[in-house]
């Protein structure tokens, strides 16, 4: 079965950022079209996937460059595991 793309958030940062730009997560909320349970989750690390739309209009309400409040996937280790791991 097919999965949706999704990206993963820092709440930390969005926290961050939300308390720099002066914004109240009720304020964020309406600014980025979601709910400020959602916030409030994402901000907490309750929730941590976001679709891109949304993700890109909470990215816009807080003016912020992808790389800021965006979790990178972990890089790949350049060791293969031990052939009795491999599966």
């Amino acid at each position: 079965m097919h999965q949706p793309q999704t990206y993963e958030v820092d709440g930390d940062a969005i926290r961050e950022e939300r308390m720099q730009a002066g914004l109240t997560q009720t304020e964020l909320a309406e600014q980025a079209g979601i709910s400020q349970r959602f916030v409030s989750h994402l901000e907490t690390g309750t929730r941590k996937r976001m679709k891109p739309k949304t993700y890109r209009r909470l990215r816009e309400a807080l003016q912020v460059p992808d790389s800021r409040i965006r979790r990178m996937p972990p890089r790949p280790t350049e060791d293969k595991p031990p052939p009795h791991e491999r599966k």
